[in-house]
């Protein structure tokens, strides 16, 4: 205890800022129900576009989670973590960024009133552990065995999306094969061969020069004609290397000299050059071609004859090479077209969703319903739970379940339609007996049979997604003191007391 005339000893910087008791949890609070208005209107097929800037003065329109949360700059420390846990489901599971943030949200706002209220956050938290554990529970006991296990075929290639802008997002489709932003090197080659036989090179079609400085003395005009006899006949015999095999496509990683091209042109040889190592390895899945570092190495083995079609088209001012109709490939390539490029960025954004819900149901192909069912379902099974729980824990318990019911409502906010209806109809279908296959359609608002709506979602999507949100809420209610301090100056600044500069000649001369 300090006596009487003591100084106080000051344990903390006089710069630092500490904040500390309920008012802290209040704030983190109010700050992660911020971060999820953000995006609360970019749930759903009838979701809103957001229109963002970066520091660059680029323009990025999307209704992705991730992606929106990713552009944005927040300064408090719960709003971080709150666009970090979004970025966590999108690198686990791929989908549901935008519901995680909704749903933590939620849950965060309804232990506000409790809070408020002055009830222990223990109290809160240990509700909450146990709703997050009941959760768990009737997720893979119960929905999973009503829906069982959904049988997927997928081909497990080597994919990639190509992005040609034009058109209108209906021309996207899948290509059997590969396609590449190349031409032909020579005018006269041909632009559409079928059943092509291809030869794949990771060399050049040129003269080889000395790795390092070379001399030649000539002194007689004879000589230099030998110099350009010898570099012709390497030419011609690599091109012969090449034109036994009688292929009608070549495709190099390199460069392909002129005469090199006449000589194959000549030969009614299609030739493709300086090609990406990635593509040339993706052309080599698709047609069955081994890719050879020598001409002399070349084998009829290597060459290969898997694809239907070789063709150049123009699309728009610019030449694709598509090696399409391939027998069993084992790499494909997504085309998409769109009117502009932030219509493209756009759907590229809403592919790769679509690709990783795919493979999630790939590795656990178990589904829910979806549009709002789930949750709702949860919601009624803790409603019914938290009646049998005792003492103050069963309110914050209650309060998870009616969070929970933010999916649906939001879902059918979005629509622009009746939410209070809509969600007491819903509640009423679910209340009325253990069956969960009553949805929002997220095109009208209405409630619909899950069996009519044709809405799953892979259930690890949505495990994950109730953990992370269930334990980031847990996390920010958990912190009763917040400590920061202030941010080291230049040593330039006028107000910092360092050494001056050195006297550089131009201030000596003034």
């Amino acid at each position: 205890m300090m006596g009487r005339g003591q100084v106080p000893i000051l344990v903390l910087s006089q710069n630092t800022k500490r904040e500390s008791g309920r008012k802290v949890q209040i704030e983190n609070v109010r700050a992660a129900k911020a971060v999820a208005d953000v995006i609360r209107t970019c749930l759903g097929p009838r979701a809103m576009l957001k229109m963002l800037m970066n520091p660059i003065g680029g323009i990025i329109m999307t209704n992705d989670g991730n992606a929106i949360l990713r552009e944005i700059t927040v300064q408090h420390p719960a709003a971080k973590s709150m666009i970090e846990i979004s970025r966590t489901q999108d690198e686990e599971v791929g989908d549901g960024t935008t519901s995680v943030i909704i749903l933590a949200g939620e849950l965060l706002s309804a232990a506000l009133p409790f809070l408020e209220q002055n009830m222990h956050p223990t109290v809160i938290i240990a509700a909450y552990r146990q709703a997050l554990e009941d959760i768990v529970t009737l997720l893979k006991d119960k929905i999973r065995d009503i829906y069982g296990r959904a049988t997927v075929r997928a081909d497990a290639g080597n994919g990639s999306s190509s992005k040609i802008p034009g058109g209108s997002i209906e021309e996207s489709c899948v290509l059997r094969g590969v396609m590449l932003n190349k031409d032909v090197t020579h005018p006269k080659m041909k632009r559409r061969i079928e059943k092509p036989r291809i030869v794949l090179l990771d060399c050049n079609l040129v003269y080889k020069k000395g790795e390092s400085q070379t001399n030649i003395e000539i002194l007689r005009e004879e000589d230099f004609s030998k110099i350009l006899e010898i570099e012709e006949q390497y030419i011609q015999q690599i091109c012969a290397d090449i034109i036994k095999l009688r292929p009608d496509v070549v495709i190099t990683e390199k460069g392909v000299s002129d005469l090199a091209q006449h000589y194959l042109m000549k030969a009614n040889i299609s030739v493709v050059r300086r090609v990406r190592k990635s593509d040339n390895n993706r052309i080599a899945r698709v047609c069955g071609a081994t890719i050879a570092n020598r001409t002399d190495e070349l084998k009829e083995e290597d060459v290969g004859t898997k694809a239907g079609l070789f063709e150049i088209k123009k699309i728009g001012e610019e030449y694709f090479c598509f090696l399409t109709e391939c027998e069993e490939p084992k790499a494909c390539t997504i085309l998409l077209r769109g009117a502009s490029k932030d219509v493209l960025q756009e759907v590229e954004r809403n592919l790769q969703d679509a690709m990783a819900v795919a493979r999630n149901v790939m590795l656990e192909p178990r589904l829910v319903p979806g549009g709002g069912a789930v949750e709702m379902a949860l919601g009624h099974h803790l409603t019914e739970k938290g009646k049998s729980i005792t003492g103050v824990q069963q309110w914050p318990y209650r309060a998870v379940a009616k969070a929970f019911e933010i999916i649906p409502a939001t879902l059918v906010q979005n629509c622009g339609a009746n939410t209070i209806r809509a969600l007491t109809a819903l509640r009423a279908k679910h209340a009325s007996g253990d069956d969960v296959n009553w949805s929002i359609d997220g095109e009208t608002g209405n409630i619909v049979p899950t069996s009519e709506l044709q809405v799953w979602e892979p259930l690890v999507v949505k495990l994950q997604a109730y953990k992370t949100a269930l334990e980031t809420a847990i996390l920010l209610l958990r912190i009763d003191d917040i400590v920061s301090g202030s941010k080291k100056k230049d040593k330039g600044d006028g107000d910092q007391g360092g050494p001056a500069p050195a006297p550089t000649e131009e201030s000596m001369k003034e």
